[in-house]
């Protein structure tokens, strides 16, 4: 960790000084290799997933906060954005970004296929040893991830940021009618799937390898109902859940529809249990 610390150490002088000393720019591409080299060659220690449909407009701004972050505190991570067949700039954006930052890597799913098909494609190709998932909007900043990480190190198998566990903690409150599906819908998976938790559908979690391995090669459901499955599938295999608090704050530009999504995540949410009665959790 000290040497990952001290190429980054010289690369902000380099940039710093480039004007004054004409070796700057040969000393930042001897960094850049050599860095790269450090990635490829050793594990990271933390995979962090981005699923990305449609999201010109804040991917870059998000992957550069989450490049700057891992950075700043020295983690030995990966960055894995899995675009889900964006009809728009997306994948260029995260293809560009790449060439600059060797932590940085893209995943494209073969057309839209839905946010839990793009997490478990991320969770499933990444290299990581704990591995978290966040939304590409960044509702609850990077900063929050060491939170999850250090339930992990305390034992967790599984941990799941949550908005509602200490609800002061959220700076930007959703309006009232997604308040009140949220609730809804948690009440309805406490007694559907027997998932008493918090929140299910915050989009912050976190695992270990092995957590990760047994649950998502199991994972039937590509759309919104996915994170209701995978912790209803870590129950079934008797993994250790921990919920976290996490800061939060809603962003108006969610492309969630309350009334029209929370049907189909109950339909989903229903799947679930058919598919736990069937036995397609067993393996």
């Amino acid at each position: 960790m000290t040497s990952f610390r001290r190429l980054f150490t010289l690369k902000a002088w380099c940039g710093c000084h480039g004007k004054r000393n004409g070796l700057s720019w040969q000393l930042q591409i001897r960094v850049r290799s050599r860095y790269t080299a450090f990635l490829s060659s050793t594990p990271p220690q933390y995979s962090i997933i981005v699923p990305a449909y449609n999201e010109r407009q804040r991917v870059g701004l998000t992957l550069q906060r989450i490049v700057e972050h891992v950075r700043e505190v020295g983690w030995n991570a990966e960055i894995v954005a899995v675009d889900d067949g964006s009809r728009d700039e997306t994948p260029e954006i995260i293809n560009r970004l790449a060439t600059q930052y060797p932590e940085l890597r893209l995943i494209q799913n073969p057309g839209n296929q839905g946010k839990g098909y793009a997490v478990r494609n991320g969770m499933m190709n990444a290299r990581g040893q704990v591995l978290v998932f966040t939304d590409a909007d960044l509702s609850s900043p990077i900063s929050e991830a060491h939170k999850l990480f250090a339930a992990i190190e305390n034992g967790a198998d599984v941990a799941i940021g949550s908005r509602w566990l200490d609800p002061s903690l959220q700076f930007q409150r959703q309006p009232l009618k997604r308040r009140v599906f949220s609730r809804t819908f948690n009440l309805f998976l406490r007694v559907l799937l027997g998932l008493n938790f918090h929140d299910t559908q915050c989009g912050f979690k976190a695992f270990t390898r092995h957590a990760a391995d047994a649950v998502f090669p199991l994972q039937q459901i590509n759309r919104w109902g996915f994170d209701a499955e995978i912790l209803y599938i870590a129950r079934r295999k008797k993994l250790k859940i921990i919920e976290v608090p996490v800061a939060w704050g809603h962003d108006e530009r969610s492309t969630i529809h309350p009334l029209r999504d929370g049907i189909r995540m109950a339909i989903e949410a229903l799947r679930v249990r058919w598919y736990g009665i069937r036995g397609k959790y067993r393996a």
